[in-house]
This record gives structure tokens, sequence and C-alpha cells, in this order.
């Protein structure tokens, strides 16, 4: 049903003041028809961009590249690699310049610079300056106009403590300039002054999370705490300057956390009567609505007004793609239809309290900003407390129209050097460019009663299911191809937690409260559905606090053993007849009930593991999805294959192997215990689970739910005990079918040649899957967007203290960016919190034990003695803490190079070019994850066929494989096996059977389709 946004009262004049805005901005011509050869260059990389969706994309991704690249050469060569794919149509103009056959010929000169210039031409129309004196040029010359203006400042992303502090400084330093240069202007009163109450003719606008490179939702109290800080400095130099501040909301996960600081902040003595201060809202989220209502009931209740400034939005690609890949609700409204219809809901809730409220209308669709002056007019709303704002470069006709009918208009205007802008320079080209945008309508002559038509929207809910389809212009970006669709292709991921919403946190913290009661029980071995007491026992310690004792952990003796291995021979002949379906179903039970005690489950790996809460949490979401993605393929399996032919069936079927021993690791205690166990489980083969001894909770927390579950006693046992004794004596079991390993690569190749050897009595030979880490390598080369390297490699690096079997312990580094890129590195590091895996602003917590933390401290020393030390970070005493450290300048050949540490040590190696990088990449034993960060498509093509890794990820962190979407696992000796994740693990669990009967009977046989 489609419903017509109700034709209200101010319609009539929305549509009067539209046309009259409309008939001063439109040209006589079509904007189409003034493409001739004459055109600037800037002006015909936007129109064919806008008529050439495949060269759009293409072009785009050239801007984005283009401040990493520092030669003509490199921008020819980089020119013909984006726009010569083949799936771009070129214009003849555009196909004849780059028509070259050597980037550093002159053709591919004259290309480079023609291009080059065409695209700084296009970012100078977006961007109002490179420094301030440009900036207080642009500003003097919008208020000869009459527009006032608000200042953003471009630049790097803020990923280090150093870059918050310089953030801070500079603004305190854009402020004092601006205002010394305003004491020569000459007062306006269309823009300085209303209702007799004077307006800073200086106003800045900042973004909250560039105040404190660690911002995070999770750590809401440290957050608030820093960022605060910063921005009391910032307020109070405003006042003293006479400056007015206005804070840019940003990403959906920020906003909660965003609101509730400057409200807090705001509400304090010293501000709290300060109404030179303003706020966002996006109205192309669904609940800025009734934040917008939440405002203003705080603001009457703060008794002072402020400014709202009402903006679309600017991040909806990006916040759509984040939902869809977390599988979280959609925050933004998929139609921009409805994005506009509740900007005009929220415009007017605004200026229907304007006593409250000063309200700033963003906008460079006429019809938005003739609803709102249509609202205001009929409201008598002060023009202190309204006025209209366009971005600089969007809307410089809409705003000269505004202006000659007298309203107060304020440019948006971002300053920087322009390349570390482009990423800014691009949301406004694909803004410009979008089928949907009112401008490009404009441009196109679209009829007017096309242009000004009320928003239409189609009825939906307020909030999509995460797994809901995005019918959106844009969703070829989100939608697989048909064509590649597997037959699983319905399996849909566990969703992570959102700790952006407070509720989330404080489940977390309940859930510590909770198993911090249960800490210290002592937890049995489950053999035949018994628990049996032991002849021994062990302490799981809490590695952020070896005092703390998790668990005490009953550890089985080889008789024990012995009686666990009956137990599963007893059990296997029932479990083997079991329908496939009846399997499947226990498995998604398990995963449901994982999910129910999510917040308890990741409380337990935080505390026996040390592994900080969001990681913790993801990986109970991988153990889900393993529980959830092996069900759906052994039912897809167990349909086996039909290879009849007239006469004869043939069928192709799988039957389970029989005992399974799984031996899991302490770096991912439930994800991969559960994985490695359901997998056997769900294939019919009785299994027996041998923990490390130091995450053995967590695998008795496993346990109980597998029970719970509905897995009958004797198929699934947990055996805690010794790797040397109990694992040894199962791994060389004449019973024991298949070992399935995760560890080093010592223990892993020793189960390798024992399982080879044939016992008495055995009847089978062993199957082993054995994942055994790897020495894993990221490559930055020269085109590498440098914000997005050194955060993906400072998580691939240190995220859980390096402990991952998938983490980066090289980086490889092309020597024009060696320096900057350790320089940033390094800061970014140093910024990162070292403390207990518990608390919320933790990124980096302790080592497994006291074994882990010496060896590692080994490496260390080893390095020192090879390398330079870039950086060493101290750590706490109290825990088994190993702060990160950094070499350079090391030698690929270099022990540190060379062998797995399995710590929060990273080695930067330089190179010359890219195939070094990719000769030194694949210069070690291991083959299990590599990354690159570049832009380059020839390298990222080559990457793909040459990089020896498992897991190759590209421009993006190196860990967090996810189910189902990236099968995780290597080769070389990084282990021995199918994917785990993937469509053919659960084969390695399986036999494969083939029956042939021959149906005819005295030479007939049924025939399909006969009478």
């Amino acid at each position: 049903m489609v419903l017509q946004v109700q034709t209200s009262a101010y319609e009539a004049k929305t549509q009067e003041i539209a046309k009259q805005l409309l008939a001063a901005t439109q040209e006589n011509r079509s904007f189409f028809s003034s493409l001739r050869d004459q055109m600037r260059w800037d002006d015909k990389l936007l129109a064919w961009a806008m008529s050439n969706p495949g060269l759009r994309v293409q072009l785009f991704r050239f801007i984005d590249t283009l401040p990493a690249l520092h030669s003509k050469s490199e921008i020819a060569s980089h020119l013909q690699e984006y726009l010569g794919d083949e799936s771009v149509e070129l214009p003849a103009a555009l196909k004849g310049m780059l028509n070259f056959a050597n980037p550093d010929s002159m053709p591919g000169q004259v290309a480079a610079t023609t291009v080059g210039t065409a695209v700084e031409t296009l970012a100078h129309k977006y961007i109002s300056g490179e420094n301030i004196k440009q900036v207080i040029k642009t500003v003097e010359r919008l208020r000869k106009e009459k527009m006032a203006f608000t200042i953003d400042l471009l630049g790097e992303a803020v990923i280090t403590e150093a870059e918050a502090q310089s953030y801070l400084e500079r603004y305190l330093e854009l402020m004092q300039q601006l205002v010394e240069a305003s004491k020569n202007w000459s007062a306006i009163p269309a823009i300085d002054e209303a209702d007799g109450e004077s307006i800073a003719k200086v106003q800045v606008s900042v973004k909250l999370t560039a105040f404190y490179s660690q911002f995070d939702p999770l750590d809401a109290k440290g957050s608030e705490e820093r960022v605060s800080d910063r921005i009391r400095i910032l307020l109070r130099r405003a006042k003293e300057l006479g400056a007015a501040v206005h804070f840019d909301m940003e990403q959906y996960a920020y906003k909660d956390i965003t609101l509730s600081i400057l409200k807090k902040l705001l509400l304090e003595e010293e501000f709290r009567q300060r109404t030179d201060i303003g706020m966002t809202i996006q109205a192309y989220l669904r609940d800025s609505e009734q934040d917008t209502k939440d405002l203003i009931s705080w603001l009457k209740q703060r008794g002072y007004p402020l400014t709202i400034r009402l903006v679309k939005g600017a991040y909806w690609d990006q916040e759509t793609i984040k939902a869809a890949q977390k599988h979280w609700p959609q925050p933004v409204y998929n139609e921009k239809a409805t994005t506009d219809a509740n900007f005009e809901t929220i415009t007017q809730l605004l200026l229907e309290n304007h006593q409250y409220v000063y309200s700033a209308i963003g906008s460079h669709n006429v019809r938005s900003h003739s609803r709102a002056i249509a609202i205001a007019e009929s409201l008598n709303v002060p023009r202190r407390r309204f006025e209209l704002q366009v971005l600089y470069g969007m809307g410089d006709k809409v705003a000269k129209a505004l202006v000659d009918k007298g309203y107060r208009v304020r440019v948006y205007c971002p300053y920087g050097e322009l390349l570390p802008g482009m990423a800014y320079l691009i949301r406004r080209l694909l803004e410009n460019t979008a089928n949907s945008s009112f401008l490009r309508q404009n441009l196109e002559n679209r009829p007017i009663e096309e242009l000004l038509a009320p928003p239409i929207v189609k009825e939906q809910n307020n909030s999509l299911t995460p797994n809901s389809s995005l019918l959106t212009p844009n969703s070829s970006l989100l939608t697989p191809n048909s064509s590649l669709l597997t037959p699983h292709s319905h399996f849909s991921g566990a969703a992570d937690t959102d700790y952006a919403q407070e509720e989330m946190t404080r489940k977390s913290a309940q859930a510590f409260q909770s198993v911090r009661q249960q800490l210290g029980k002592t937890y049995l071995p489950l053999i035949n559905g018994e628990y049996l007491n032991t002849p021994e026992f062990v302490d799981s310690l809490n590695p952020s606090n070896f005092s703390e004792v998790v668990g005490k952990i009953g550890l089985i003796s080889v008789e024990q053993a012995e009686q666990a291995m009956q137990a599963a021979k007893a059990a296997f002949p029932g479990w083997k007849k079991t329908p496939a379906k009846e399997r499947a179903d226990i498995l998604r039970k398990a995963g449901d009930l994982m999910e129910e005690r999510r917040a308890e489950l990741s409380a337990w790996m935080v505390l026996e593991v040390g592994k900080p809460v969001k990681e913790a949490d993801g990986e109970v979401s991988e153990a889900i999805d393993f529980c959830r993605y092996y069900a759906d393929e052994m039912e897809r399996l167990d349909q086996g294959v039909n290879y009849d032919i007239s006469g004869e069936n043939n069928r192709y079927i799988y039957q389970p192997r029989g005992i399974v021993v799984v031996i899991s690791p302490w770096n991912f205690p439930l994800a991969i215990a559960c994985g490695m166990t359901v997998a056997a489980l769900v294939s019919g083969n009785c299994t027996l689970l041998k923990p490390a001894e130091t995450s053995s909770v967590i695998t008795a927390k496993l346990t109980e739910i597998l029970i719970e579950a509905g897995i009958p006693k004797g198929v699934f046992q947990y055996v805690s005990g010794k790797g040397s004794q109990v694992g040894a004596y199962l791994v060389n079991h004449p019973d024991t079918h298949v070992i399935a390993f995760t560890g080093s690569q010592e223990v892993g190749c020793r189960i390798y040649a024992e399982a080879a050897i044939l016992k008495p009595g055995q009847k089978h030979m062993k199957r082993v899957i054995a994942e055994m880490g790897g020495k894993n390598a990221i490559i930055v080369d020269e085109s590498a967007d440098l914000d997005q390297a050194v955060v993906g490699v400072v998580q691939s690096a240190f995220g859980y203290s390096g402990q991952k079997c998938s983490a980066a312990s090289r980086v490889i580094v092309l020597q024009p960016i060696y320096d900057t890129f350790v320089q940033r590195l390094v800061e970014a590091t140093k910024s990162l919190n070292i403390g207990e895996a518990e608390l919320p602003s933790t990124q980096v917590g302790p080592v497994i034990d006291a074994n882990a933390r010496d060896r590692i401290r080994e490496y260390i020393e080893k390095g020192k003695a090879e390398a330079e030390v870039a950086l060493e970070l101290p750590a706490p005493e109290q825990g088994y803490f190993i702060g990160p450290v950094i070499f350079s300048e090391v030698s690929p050949n270099a022990v540190v190079a060379q062998e797995e540490i399995f710590g929060p040590v990273l080695a930067v190696i330089r190179v010359k070019d890219f195939q070094e990088a990719l000769t030194v990449a694949n210069g070690t034993n291991y083959a299990l994850t590599g990354g690159l960060y570049s832009r380059t498509p020839s390298h990222i093509q080559q990457a793909q066929t040459e990089f020896e890794v498992g897991n190759l990820y590209i421009n993006r962190n190196i860990t967090g494989a996810i189910v189902g979407r990236q099968p995780f696992g290597g080769f070389k000796l990084s282990g021995v096996g199918s994917k785990a994740g993937g469509p053919d693990y659960l084969l390695q669990f399986l036999e494969p059977r083939a029956v042939t009967e021959n149906i005819q009977r005295q030479g007939f046989a049924p025939i399909e389709g006969a009478d």
C-alpha cells in the first residue's frame, strides 16, 4: 500500500515558495545539452559519472586513490587500470586520452596532468580552502553575499592520541585566526544579528570522535571522560573569543553516546546558559524523530535554547552495508522518499518548539527549504530561531535565492589539504550524481511538479529485521550474484552484540557480576553421561589477575580415557542410525542456547583466557554459526547424489566414520572447540573433546549446552586431561577414526606422525585434521589508504594480544611509504589501552599464562639483537601482560620474521617493490592468512593468484573469519584438511559410499514418463 504524505495546511504555501525559489535557480538550458567540447574537464567528468554507472564507480575509486599517487606516471598507470577495465564503457574523449602505451610517455603525462587538474578543480568546488588564509578569503566572499558560515576541518582519520590532541589544537588555532580576521569585518545585519540579539560571526563545526582516538560506545565512561576534557577546553576558548561551536553527527554507532555526552556536558553549571552551541540530527535514521523529541524535552529542562541542525545524513551506503554484514537491523531508511518525509516531519517538530530550540535546516532540496519557510512563516517563528544551511559548492544558487528572499543562510565550509579531503569529496560527488539527488534532477530539467511533489512513502515497519532485503538503488552492493549461491545459501550468521546500545553494555556488566559469583567452582569430566571424580585437579587462572582462580578442573586418568572410549563405541551404532535431521536439530538447539547465554559465555572467556569483551562476543557468534551452518550442511549432504541411468540406480551417500577425538586450543576456547565437536557429532560420529587445560571451564559450559540440547550419553564426552598423557593415549588408540586438532605445529606434526602408525587391532586408516598456526603477513603498498592500513594492522597484530592463529606478525611495507607508515603505526599502537580484559576500555589484554609470557619475552630479546625497536610498551604487573612491541628494519630471514611467536610482537619489513613484497610474504613455512592494503588493481589481482595463504584479506584486517563467508584454514605447514566453516568441512568426518542397483527384471525396467 502506498501512502502519500498528508497534504497539510503548509502544503500550498510550500509549493508557492518552492516555485519562486526554483525559478530563481533553474537555468534556461538543459545541463546535458551544454556538454560541448569547450566544457572544462571537471564538468565533463561529473557529467559522464551521472550518465554511466560503471564509469562512476571506477572514476570515484580512482579519485579515492589519487592522494597516494606521487608522480604523473603513477597517476597515468592507475588511470589506465581503473578506467581501462572491461566493465567500463568509456566516452570517446576519455578513451582517446587513455590510449597511451606507456605511463611514462608524453601522452601518459598529458592524461595524468589533465585528470589530476580536473579532480583538483572539482575538489576546490567543495572544499573552501587548503589553509586558513584561503578559508578567510572564502568566508569574506560569502559574507559579502550576506551568507554566514561554519568551518569544518578535514584531514586524516584520528587514529592516535597525538592526532586527537592536534585536532583540538588546530581548532583552537582556527577560531583564534578567524576571530582575529573578523575584527576587520563590517557588520551585516542579515546574518550578524536578529531580534535585537547579536549572532557570533565565527562558527566552527567539530566531530566528537576526533577528540579521542579510542572512542568506543562499549567504553562509554572512559570515552566520555577523555572527550569531555578536550571539549571543555574548546568551549571555554570559544567563549573567550566569542565564537560559536557546532557538533556534527557521524556514524550511527556513535549517535547515542554523542548525544549522551553533550547532554551531560551542557547541563554543567559552566555551560548550562550557553546558547552558542549546536547539535545535529540526521533524518535518514529511523530513530531520528524520537531523538529530536528527546532533545526538545531535554532543552525544556535545560531552560536555555541551543541550535539543532537537521540534515539528511551522509553515510547511507556505509550504514546499509555495515548493518547487512553484521546482521543488524538497518538504522537508516531504505527509500530516499521516506527520509525526505521524515525530514519534513522533524522540521515541523523543531519549528513548532521554537521557544526551546534554534532550528538550522540543512538541505539542497528546494522543497525541503520551502517547507521549513512555510512552517516558520505560518508560526511566526522569530528570525533568531531559524536559519537555512547548505554545503559549500553544493547549493550555491539555492543559497543565493534564499538570501535574496531575506532568510539567514549559513554555508558549511570544509577546509583542509585537498588530498586528505578526498573522502569528503567522494561523498559529495556520490550525492551530486545519485539518481535520487535533487540537484541532479534539477540539472536534468525534470518537470517542476515532479521536483516539488510531496515525498511518497511506501508503508513499512519502523525497523527492518536484520535479514530484510535492501530494495535500494545501490542494493547490488549487497546482493550476491545468484549464479554463485551455494546449496546452503539460506544460512545467515548470528549477529554480534551492538554495544552502541546502552542496554547491551548493561547486560554485559550484569553477566560479569553473575559469573564472578561462580568463580572457583570445580568442573568434572563427563564420561558416558556422568560427571566423574578424578585423581588430579588443576586450577584455571584469570590471566589478567593470576591470583584469581576461575575454576578447578578435574583431569582424567588414562583408565578413565579408556572408559570414555568404550562408552563412545557402545553409543556409536545408535547415533549412526539417528536421522540427520534429528542430529541437525540438536545442533540448532545448542546454537539457540548459546544465543540465550551469550553475555555469560563472553564473560567466562574474558575471565578464563583474557579475551577482551568485544572479541569474546564475536567468538560466541562464531560458535553459534558453526552449530547452525553444519546443521544445514549435514541435511544437504544427507540427500546424497543420484547418478541414475535407464535400468540402473546409482546412489552416492555418506556414512559417519566412527569415533572422533577433538583436541581444542585455548585461544578460541568456545568457537573452535564447538566447531570441531559439532561437525563430528552432526556427521553421526561419537566425539571425545579434550580441551587445553587453560580453557577447560569454558569447555565445561559448552558441555552443559550440548547436554541440554539433547546429545545422548556416550555420544559426546568432555575429557579434560593432560595432553601429554590423555591426549597422546586417545590419538594412539586403535578405535580412534578421526583426530581434529588445533594448536602448535610441533604437536600437530607429532599427532600426524603417530596417527599414521597402524596399531594392533586397528582396521582403518586414521584421518587427521590439523590447524597449526601461521606467520601471517600484511603487505602495504604505496597506493594504500594509510588510515585504513594502520588501523587494520594494529587490530590484526594486537587484537587479543596477537594470540590468534590468524594474527599479523609481519608487515611488509614498500619503500616509498615505509617511514610514514611506521611512524603512524607506532603512534596508533601507543594509543591503545593495555589492561585487564574485563575493562571495557581494554584493547590489549594479557597473554594466556606464565609460560607464554616468558617465551614471548625470549623472542623480544632475540628481536632486539637482529632489528631496531620502534616501540616497546610497558605493561601492568599483576597479570601475564606484555606490552605491544614493534620491530622495524627487520630482515625477512630474521627469527622474529620466520617463527610463530603468538604474542603482541610485530616485525615491519622494508621492500623495494611489490614483487619483492610477495616473495618475502611467501618466504616462510606457513600459509594461513595474509593481507594486502592497496588501491592498485593489478597488485590486487596479482596477490589473489600469487599470495600463498589459505585466507587472503584485501583492504581489511586479517582476523575474524566468519562461518559460511570466509571458511578458514591454511596449507603448507599451517595445516592439513578442509576449511572450517566451509562447504567441504563435514566430508572429513564422513565415509562416502556408492550403491548401484540393477533394476531390470527379466529384460524390463521402469521407464520414467511411460504409461
